[in-house]
């Protein structure tokens, strides 16, 4: 099986032809480590624990780049985004869970419509896929006048454009740039799942006792 070439540092197959690209993904782990040892004895760890999850998955596409290793790294990455849309949703528009979880399918819409529309100006305009999670994180920041959500936006926009140029730099930066997008993604998740948590936690704590 032909491995996935979509990134400046592999230069061919085998395991460890991306290490940067694959050891960086530890920021992810690490991350969800110190979210979970946070919230251990109480609080919500549904974030944390995907976080992990998009860490490895990751790992996994970056170190046996297979389409089957691809797909699951893309798919990890959607389960977090339409988990923490919803979460968001609910507990900071404060709408029932019922109408909360229709904000899953209205971004798979929403995404789907503008990475068409990308598409059609050249498949590089569609940055991956990855503007229209990068819009939805800038209008929930505005909504919810979170600052958590505003410096999550400012260092996703800083990633999304080193993951864009990985390709374009690669001649005078071998190492590519990829992995700095996984580190600064691990800042972007975590200050997610940081706000989630502070908004559920403050849900349940003003939930009317009888």
């Amino acid at each position: 099986m032909n491995a996935v070439d979509g990134y400046c540092e592999r230069l061919g197959p085998g395991l460890w032809a991306e290490p940067l690209n694959a050891v960086s993904n530890v920021a992810f782990l690490i991350a969800s480590a110190l979210l979970l040892a946070r919230y251990w004895r109480g609080g919500p760890r549904t974030l944390p624990i995907l976080l992990g999850v998009v860490g490895l998955c990751s790992l996994s596409f970056h170190t046996f780049a297979t389409g089957a290793t691809a797909a699951l790294d893309s798919l990890s990455i959607l389960v977090f985004v339409l988990v923490a849309l919803v979460l968001l949703v609910r507990y900071g528009l404060r709408m029932r869970a019922s109408l909360a979880w229709l904000a899953a399918p209205a971004f798979v819409f929403f995404a789907v419509i503008v990475d068409l529309l990308l598409a059609l100006a050249g498949p590089r305009y569609t940055l991956g896929g990855y503007l229209p999670p990068g819009l939805a994180l800038a209008g929930l920041a505005v909504a919810l006048r979170s600052r958590l959500l505003l410096a999550a936006t400012g260092v996703f926009a800083v990633s999304l454009t080193l993951r864009t140029l990985d390709e374009p730099l690669c001649g005078r930066m071998p190492i590519g740039t990829h992995w700095l997008w996984h580190c600064l993604n691990a800042v972007v998740l975590s200050l997610v799942a940081v706000d989630v948590a502070g908004r559920m936690r403050h849900a349940s704590a003003h939930v009317p006792r009888r």
